[in-house]
């Protein structure tokens, strides 16, 4: 006959043994749930064409590892995505390898299952002839346009090589096909990064890994107003008098990049807007 105490203590002993199998349970599901859809990380996701992606993505059930400076943008972009699938989040600098590698390895050995990876974190710092160029401009942009999608890429293909399988977006430039006056150093860097994506692909198609070079012309974001430190005259003037391209028209081309049959390659992909025709060509109505 088992007593009140003794009712109690085994009652105790079998609800600890429940809650710790219900938490195994969990975990397991957790796992599975992350398994059965991909796994995207998006560099530079605070904002523009990023931003644009990740939504797109979290409204076709991909996962989503979301990278950025701006926490609280970070934070604001998970509470919004999160209802449809699940997110990480992860706040550095790509430009600084030391937390690229200490944030990414980080990561719980199911997240780092990434069958997508969008390099996208950059921009334009100044236009000016070279002669009035900031050096301090210039190494910006080569540590994030450069430096930062080779810091990123180093940590993140192996995971891919070691599963066979992967997708790569390398946002790349109309300035990384032609170069134009003023914008020398920031379409190198550009053209480094076409250089990178072709060199990617020569080496990670015997690993199934797929290399998708995006290359936009003029897109409506914060691109200008970084390029001319927040000089909002001289930012509006970009995009005056035609209809630019705005971050979702490319996140539309990434979507479509990643969906393709798997025997399906795009390499390269260049957009513009219907009024431009090359780097410095737009028809603008007066």
């Amino acid at each position: 006959m088992i007593t009140h105490i003794g009712f109690f203590m085994l009652s105790e002993k079998f609800g600890r043994k429940i809650g710790y199998c219900y938490q195994k349970e969990l975990n397991f599901l957790f796992k599975i749930f992350i398994d059965m859809k991909r796994i995207a990380l998006i560099t530079g996701a605070t904002s523009g064409i990023g931003e644009a992606t990740a939504k797109l993505f979290a409204k076709n059930k991909i996962n989503l590892i979301l990278c950025g400076r701006r926490k609280e943008r970070l934070n604001a972009l998970m509470s919004e995505l999160s209802p449809m699938v699940k997110v990480r989040i992860l706040s550095f600098d790509v430009g600084d390898n030391i937390q690229v590698n200490k944030k990414l390895n980080g990561l719980e050995e199911e997240w780092k299952n990434i069958d997508i990876l969008v390099n996208n974190a950059g921009g334009a710092h100044g236009l000016e002839q070279f002669i009035d160029g900031s050096i301090e401009d210039w190494e910006k942009m080569i540590d994030y346009n450069v430096k930062g999608l080779l810091y990123v890429s180093k940590v993140v293909i192996p995971w891919m090589v070691k599963r066979k399988k992967g997708q790569i977006i390398n946002i790349s430039s109309i300035a990384g096909k032609q170069t134009y006056s003023n914008g020398m150093v920031y379409c190198a860097s550009k053209s480094g990064v076409e250089a990178i994506s072709k060199g990617m692909r020569l080496e990670l198609v015997p690993h199934g890994i797929r290399v998708s070079n995006i290359a936009p012309g003029a897109v409506d974001t914060e691109f200008s107003m970084v390029r001319f430190k927040g000089d909002k005259e001289k930012a509006d003037k970009v995009y005056k008098n035609f209809q630019p391209l705005i971050a979702q028209d490319i996140a539309d081309c990434i979507l479509y990049c990643v969906n393709v049959p798997p025997h399906v390659q795009i390499a390269d992909m260049t957009i513009f807007p219907a009024a431009q025709s090359d780097a410095t060509t737009i028809s603008r109505t007066i």
